[in-house]
């Protein structure tokens, strides 16, 4: 079968092993050469070939209901549906998604950007089968990684106790974007090493009904005791005490045990899982021999060596910059502590683990937990540091509320990823989280123009008091590499002007202030004067300068790279009626109505209307021709 002719998966039904091994070669040189251009989660999905194949030769899809957990999984899958030739555009803009896309396909049933949600929506859709009396599977394929999320433990729990027909695929390859952790890392370490649990169990029972005459008062007895039998084969048995049964370990990347497997999990009613051991990166040495989680998602690289081809760019990682004043700052105070949902990696605590290894906290894909846990060291007195992307810190909405800024906790939360962040798309845009966290009593939000002020920042938030603290950060480098060591803190609430001017007030901060200072630069050009202020804290306000622009009766223009509805622009509204003030000119620019998908960084702000040609523009409409100075 030439890969290249697959344009439905009803084209491999029926292919030798022979065959399915030679499509497998076919395949993973495919995403080998085409990532290398493109680049992408390539380690995922070159684990997951051979069990793709199986999947989509042992059901019919979309009848057959496929949720791929965490969706960075499904590039095979997307080929063996009919988007192989799409795959130069993969992640670009308007280009092939790097998650499942319901609008992409048909056969893309669920939307996974982050994870653990799969059995639960496994759960819902099995839940509507039967109600509507329909026949067909429900095929929930999940990570390790994505196993230790508090939703997917809920979930196990909900399916073992209805006991509906569901094949739960975990796909194990002890890792998911950096080495796992936790007990239940362990544990399905403790599975991996242990004998095929079912087959030894139905075998016995086999043979023992064989034996005349009492062959099955034996076999009763033998099911009598069979909870035993689970305690002596199988360590933990935990998901049998849930109510699954487990087949397993299976070698995913053999596709005889994967036919038997699934063969026999078709056979069995009640909720099923397939604990398939896979090889991250498999068949691509650079990416195969990875520890760290470099080749999870990369960019473009030389295939021959693995080399990174992305350009450098100068400046350090925001990620860096943080984390490296937070390794300074504890080495004179041993309060502060790291804590991260999982992205040890994605955050750069790497540093901060080798310096202060029993102070670095990564508790696993579980926002929930690590935001309660962040709380519960406040409590006694300690300084947690939060590392989390702000499409993360979603998830943990309700323990910021009720665990941290109720209780008014002394939390700092390091928001990583604010902002838009290219190519992973909609799923991961940190845009929402000012409209959050703005509305939560006691909470202090920050956001800094460059890397000296980010360390400013995290600074002030150590040496404050008083409650939670939020410290904002994009994606990319900061402008700048400040000297450790010398800190100053920034007194609360107070704004920066950064260009003088008296014919209108742009008010923004961090990202935007660069564009905005070109587009008051090249205005002045034209004779129009635009103040420029630094807007550093969205939460408090700066009320003196406030009151101080509101008497002078100026035209205000907002900038923020994050949704409208909520935001920055919204707070300065607010602040007019709340203080009873004659409301000036005002306008707003970011993020509208919608959720933004994937594309380069500067690709989307164009889309949105947030360049320096469209700020320019926005301020020429406001400001009137009359006040244009000659």
């Amino acid at each position: 079968m030439d890969l290249q002719n697959i344009h439905h998966p009803s084209q491999i039904k029926g292919l030798s092993t022979e065959q399915l091994e030679h499509l497998s070669e076919d395949i993973r040189s495919f995403l080998i050469e085409n990532l290398s251009i493109t680049g992408g989660h390539l380690g995922p999905n070159l684990g997951v070939v051979e069990l793709t194949l199986v999947l989509h030769q042992m059901f019919d899809s979309p009848k057959d209901k496929f949720l791929w957990d965490v969706g960075h999984q499904t590039y095979v899958h997307k080929m063996l549906t009919g988007r192989m030739d799409q795959f130069n555009t993969l992640r670009q803009y308007q280009g092939l998604c790097g998650f499942p896309k319901r609008n992409e396909s048909e056969h893309d049933i669920w939307e996974t950007g982050h994870s653990s949600t799969s059995l639960s929506a496994a759960m819902g859709m099995a839940i509507a089968r039967d109600v509507k009396e329909e026949d067909h599977h429900v095929v929930p394929i999940i990570g390790d990684g994505a196993l230790t999320g508090g939703m997917a433990l809920e979930a196990l729990n909900h399916i073992g106790h209805e006991q509906k027909n569901m094949i739960v695929i975990l796909n194990d390859n002890e890792m998911s974007i950096a080495p796992n952790v936790g007990a239940m890392h362990n544990m399905l370490a403790r599975l991996r090493s242990g004998q095929r649990y079912n087959w030894v169990k139905d075998e016995l029972e086999f043979l023992l009904k064989k034996i005349p005459s009492v062959g099955g008062r034996i076999a009763n007895t033998a099911e009598r005791i069979k909870d035993s039998m689970k305690y002596l084969v199988v360590p933990g048995m935990f998901f049998e005490e849930l109510g699954f049964t487990y087949y397993g370990p299976v070698d995913g990347h053999n596709f005889d045990d994967l036919f038997k497997s699934i063969d026999y999990a078709k056979k069995t009613d009640g909720p099923i899982i397939i604990h398939v051991l896979t090889t991250k990166g498999k068949g691509y040495h650079p990416a195969e021999n990875d520890t760290v989680g470099t080749w999870h998602g990369v960019g473009p690289y030389k295939i021959e060596s693995g080399e990174s081809m992305k350009k450098g760019s100068s400046g350090k990682a925001w990620s860096k910059v943080i984390s490296d004043t937070l390794i300074d700052l504890a080495k004179h105070d041993r309060r502060i502590v790291a804590v991260t949902p999982a992205m040890t990696v994605g955050s750069k605590l790497e540093d901060f683990r080798k310096a202060y290894p029993d102070r670095l906290f990564d508790v696993g894909i579980a926002e929930q937990h690590a935001t309660t846990v962040s709380g519960g060291l406040a409590t006694q007195g300690m300084k947690p540091f939060l590392s989390i992307y702000s499409t993360f810190l979603q998830r943990g909405f309700d323990q910021v509320v009720h665990d941290v800024c109720r209780q008014n906790l002394n939390v700092i939360f390091g928001i990583d990823r604010a902002g838009l962040v290219g190519a992973d798309g909609e799923t991961h845009q940190g845009v929402f989280d000012i409209s959050f966290l703005r509305d939560l009593p006691n909470m202090k939000i920050m956001m800094p123009k460059d890397a000296e002020e980010g360390q400013n920042m995290v600074y002030t938030a150590v040496n404050y008091d008083d409650g939670p603290m939020a410290v904002r950060y994009p994606r990319g480098n900061a402008s700048d590499e400040p000297v450790l060591g010398h800190y100053d803190l920034i007194p609360m609430g107070q704004w920066d002007v950064l260009k003088e001017g008296d014919d209108l007030v742009v008010l923004t901060f961090g990202t935007m202030i660069p564009r905005a200072l070109e587009a008051a630069e090249a205005l002045e050009q034209d004779g129009v004067s635009v103040r420029v202020v630094n807007a550093r804290f969205i939460k408090p306000l700066d009320h003196d300068m406030m009151h101080q622009i509101a008497k002078e009766k100026l035209p205000i223009l907002t900038i923020e790279e994050h949704a409208l509805q909520g935001g920055f622009g919204s707070a300065i509204l607010e602040f007019f009626e709340t203080e009873k003030l004659p409301f000036p000119y005002i306008s707003r620019m970011g993020i509208p109505d919608r959720f933004i998908e994937h594309g380069g960084v500067n690709d989307l702000l164009e889309e949105v209307g947030l360049t320096v040609e469209a700020i320019t523009q926005e301020i020429k409409d406001i400001v009137p021709t009359q006040k244009k100075r000659a």
